[in-house]
């Protein structure tokens, strides 16, 4: 491709990126494409959604109305989303308008727990052992074969522990509501060492850079902390980077991707479930990274060069903040307490429901190192309690 033909294929600042969703991923990515000079439109179901409160401005409607999404994607350059349980079909209507990634494609295979595992599995990743279910006896024959505790999940949708249960016996498995989900998805119990994640970008161009992979800590299947540089030793992080840009290839994606993984031992790492946008452990590349996981997705999906993913501290740490630490009456917490903590940054998503177990926003802390990272996180967000 010459010069001439590579840059007519970027969109450059002053375009207009259209955002599809209006959550906290839609929102830290309309200020990173705002900040480098770009309007972004977003179509979400309220103007008060956190994205909508920061975007040049706003489209409300129905996702699966075929006129408002007209509507919006008319007036956009590239198109992308933050949240992958968006109707397929809404992403295949907006690329009748303009460049969509991810592609409908991704979002169809994504969508679906057993689609994804068996796209990678056939393309020679490693990822937890499954099968297809769609009652106790069935979760009992899979048991046979891969003993107890089984995870089963509804196929499509759930996130954060939604729609999962564990099941240590066929008693448990009589009690999951089977009539409520058109399909399941059993899966192996992994007794992994620890949890991983990297975020990979992937442009039209089919450059590729990894971020360091994260460490993460979750609390009632919600991710609590995440913290770089992790424990990996330097040939798990190749591995797992190599697996994540493996999985964007396969995908054909564009844009970014986070590849969670179990850590089982010093060879053996699994795809536990992948998530074709930016992701809560990506977080702290705001503060840690040269470029943060939003900044290289506007990149990605505009089709310019992607950038550093290299740490520029000794270390970081991200904190989640749940609607729990809100009072009962809606009051917030005393911010100060936090950001008296030296080099702790606060994330607010603008949302005004606190609700337990509810994302509001998240703290990051830079350090010399990752341990002292989480100590800093921990205490400020402990001073919030």
């Amino acid at each position: 491709m010459s010069a001439l033909e590579s840059n007519e294929s970027m969109v450059m600042p002053g375009a207009t990126i259209g955002m599809v969703g209006g959550g906290q991923l839609g929102r830290m990515f309309a200020i990173a494409a705002m900040q480098m000079g770009y309007d972004v439109v977003v179509f979400c179901g309220s103007p008060d959604e956190p994205a909508g409160q920061v975007a040049t401005r706003t489209v409300v409607g129905d996702l699966l109305d075929h006129a408002v999404v007209s509507q919006f994607a008319q007036q956009c350059q590239v198109i992308t989303l933050e949240f992958e349980n968006i109707p397929a079909e809404t992403i295949r209507w907006c690329s009748e308008f303009a460049p969509t990634y991810p592609s409908h494609h991704v979002l169809a295979t994504a969508q679906d727990r057993l689609v994804e595992k068996t796209t990678f599995r056939d393309a020679g990743l490693a990822v937890t052992p499954y099968a297809a279910v769609d009652s106790a006896a069935g979760v009992g024959e899979f048991a046979e074969q891969h003993g107890w505790p089984v995870i089963v999940k509804t196929a499509r949708s759930g996130y954060d522990g939604k729609g999962q249960y564990r099941l240590d016996g066929q008693a448990d498995a009589a009690a999951v509501p089977w009539e409520s989900a058109d399909a399941w998805i059993a899966e192996k119990w992994i007794s992994f060492d620890r949890e991983a994640s990297v975020v990979v970008a992937r442009s039209a161009a089919g450059e590729v850079r990894c971020f360091p992979p994260f460490e993460n800590d979750h609390r009632n299947h919600i991710l609590d902390v995440s913290f770089c540089p992790s424990t990996l030793s330097p040939a798990q992080q190749q591995l797992a980077n190599s697996i994540a840009t493996r999985a964007a290839d396969v995908l054909q994606l564009v844009g970014v991707l986070c590849v969670e993984f179990f850590v089982v031992d010093a060879e053996t790492i699994l795809i536990n479930e992948v998530a074709p946008r930016p992701h809560n452990s990506g977080h702290l590349t705001i503060e840690a990274c040269h470029t943060s996981q939003f900044e290289q997705h506007v990149r990605a999906v505009c089709g310019l060069p992607l950038g550093s993913t290299e740490l520029r501290v000794g270390g970081a740490a991200m904190a989640n903040l749940l609607g729990d630490l809100w009072s009962v009456d809606g009051q917030h917490p005393s911010w100060d307490q936090a950001l008296a903590v030296p080099s702790v940054s606060l994330h607010l998503y603008g949302k005004t429901d606190a609700k337990v177990g509810r994302k509001m926003g998240h703290l990051t802390a830079t350090a010399g190192s990752a341990s002292e990272a989480v100590q800093a996180v921990n205490q400020a967000r402990e001073s919030l309690i």
